[in-house]
């Protein structure tokens, strides 16, 4: 495989970053949508292509759970996209794969080409306030679930912003 191709601006590399979980209906557009937000907000959005995708196909084509949306709505984000599956090409493409707990994460490297397993990491490295390395996955759960993993998000998200920033 080719190496990443690198676009630049004011001559530095713009960041690729591509959220991971299961499905792609709930937590990874979540990052996704939150993470455009943040960046737009601090002027950002041109250093870096932001996507999401799921270990899975079952939602491939499907909007963002409406509870997800809801919850996003309730914090003041607006989710969009259409779930994907991720591909083995995606590792090349992507500067950074943030996966959403520690099964995708497994499930990544499992399919990630050796050369660019340094490039799959775990979402909540970048949280500083939770000690549990998992986004929870709210599917299955009550409307609280939604809303903790918007709070958890947008703290990663903006950890995330503060590293494209430098």
């Amino acid at each position: 495989m080719a190496p990443p191709r690198v676009v630049w601006y004011a001559g530095r590399a713009m960041k690729r970053i591509l959220f991971v979980c299961l499905g792609n209906i709930c937590r990874s557009p979540t990052a996704e949508g939150l993470l455009r937000a943040i960046v737009k907000r601090r002027g950002l959005d041109d250093r870096v292509e932001i996507d999401s995708a799921g270990t899975g196909a079952w939602h491939v084509g499907n909007p963002p759970d409406r509870r997800m949306q809801q919850a996003a709505k309730r914090h003041g984000y607006t989710l969009g996209g259409r779930a994907r599956q991720v591909t083995v090409e995606d590792f090349a493409r992507f500067d950074l794969v943030l996966a959403m707990d520690r099964d995708n994460h497994a499930d990544l490297l499992a399919m990630c080409p050796p050369e660019y397993a340094e490039r799959v990491r775990l979402f909540r490295s970048y949280d500083d306030e939770g000690a549990d390395p998992d986004t929870p996955d709210p599917y299955y759960g009550g409307e609280d679930g939604f809303d903790d993993v918007v709070r958890i998000v947008e703290r990663c998200a903006e950890r995330i912003a503060d590293e494209i920033e430098a």
